[in-house]
């Protein structure tokens, strides 16, 4: 694998650092990891598809962190989608807002990383599995702590929501950590909200460990505004007989890259991963994801779709990795795409090791147009040719939808994605 090279961004990224005292170790090991290697160059093969360094020094000017916006209750409110009930953890810039969040924090405690410092940061999401965990690991302030106790169900999700917005700074990072006792279920919603129509960079860390027989649903939307830059890296340890579904719903942004890691480390785990890219306008998402395969009789399925239009971008690229110990492995990854203008570009590479020999592991991807006999089906019983367009549209990208447990969020991505493919889409 090529080098990655030091560059401009880098530079830039350690001048406006401080070394805080906090997390000593994580910070030392993200330095000495940035000042050998850097953030990624387009030679990288990781990031060949998504110049988002280049993209950041072009578009960044200030490399300090983003101060705290000033947010109302107005601001929460109308953000929060019909039928919500749950406790809501806000973030300004990155930072935990205590004034405008409500925890009841009823079944699992709530901290800040700097109150708690558990051990367990950092090792799900590793400074050199991306330059980006290293960066936000040299630059977060701080961030916040969740553990669902014993035996415990939370009853009605959690529910982050970020409000972004250069404020004396366009940098933005965020770092959270999630652990799920043994028995245990919760439901988290994340959702990221643009405050104005300005350009910044999000870096964005979220760790989870998923402890023996416990469930986790983790469901996040991304419909940020036409200049954002965003770098989010999630990674999830999966223990014995533990369950965790990851849904993720992309609608806008200008460049996004999202890493997803499922780390199966014990017998009778799954992990799902679902995704839906919506993309119009010159959006450029980017999705790799990480299925590691440790233990026998374990499962996974991942199912990522992507429509685009006019000169948007998608790329996927999805790893399952079966190890030799990883006997009767049941694996599944499947992405999907469907083009709706001539310029609109999707590069995808679905991709298998397998060391182990009694396994049932399948991948594959598909891309291409709308099929002109369905469209015709449509328009010959008097629907006409954009509102059957956007029912095609639909049943493709609708799939995805059925992994979302939350009713009343379920209903909110849906109602957005009918709008989108309601519109000259």
């Amino acid at each position: 694998m090529t080098t990655i090279i030091k560059n401009k961004a880098t530079d830039l990224f350690l001048e406006n650092n401080p070394n805080f005292s906090t997390f000593e170790n994580l910070r030392k090991n993200g330095l000495e990891f940035l000042e050998a290697k850097g953030l990624p160059h387009l030679k990288e093969e990781e990031y060949k598809f998504t110049q988002i360094s280049k993209k950041i020094e072009q578009n960044i000017s200030s490399f300090k962190g983003a101060k705290r916006s000033e947010l109302t209750s107005e601001n929460l409110k109308s953000n929060l989608f019909e039928g919500f009930e749950g406790d809501v953890v806000v973030f300004n810039n990155g930072h935990f807002d205590a004034e405008l969040s409500s925890i009841s924090a009823q079944n699992y405690s709530f901290s800040k990383l700097s109150e708690t410092q558990p051990d367990l940061l950092g090792q799900i999401a590793k400074n050199e599995k991306d330059p980006f965990t290293a960066l936000n690991s040299l630059a977060f302030e701080d961030g916040i702590h969740i553990s669902v106790e014993k035996g415990k169900k939370v009853e009605k999700p959690i529910f982050l929501i970020h409000f972004n917005k250069a404020n004396e700074g366009q940098i933005i990072n965020s770092r959270i950590l999630i652990e799920i006792a043994e028995n245990a279920e919760v439901t988290f919603i994340e959702n990221t909200v643009s405050l104005d129509e300005e350009v910044y960079f999000s870096n964005a860390v979220v760790e989870i460990k998923v402890n023996q027989n416990a469930h986790g649903y983790y469901y996040r939307l991304q419909n940020e505004n036409r200049k954002a830059i965003g770098a989010n890296n999630f990674a999830t340890d999966i223990h014995r007989d533990a369950t965790f579904t990851s849904v993720a719903t992309q609608l806008q942004g200008d460049m996004l890259r999202n890493n997803l890691t499922l780390n199966l480390l014990d017998s009778g785990c799954e992990g799902n991963m679902y995704g839906l890219y919506l993309l119009n306008g010159k959006t450029h998402v980017d999705n790799h994801t990480n299925v590691d395969h440790t233990k026998p009789h374990c499962d996974s399925n991942e199912l990522y779709k992507g429509v685009l239009a006019d000169s948007s971008r998608g790329v996927f690229n999805g790893k399952i990795f079966v190890r030799q110990d990883a006997q009767k492995t049941n694996a599944f990854q499947q992405n999907n795409n469907i083009l709706m203008s001539e310029d609109a570009i999707v590069n995808t590479k679905p991709q298998l090791e397998i060391w182990a020999d009694d396994v049932k592991c399948s991948h594959g991807c598909t891309t291409g147009q709308l099929e002109d006999e369905a469209l015709f089906y449509l328009q010959a019983r008097g629907i006409g040719k954009e509102h059957a367009k956007g029912l095609l549209l639909y049943a493709f990208a609708g799939e995805v939808f059925e992994h979302i447990a939350y009713e009343p969020f379920k209903e909110y991505c849906i109602q957005l994605v009918q709008e989108r493919l309601g519109s000259n889409f």
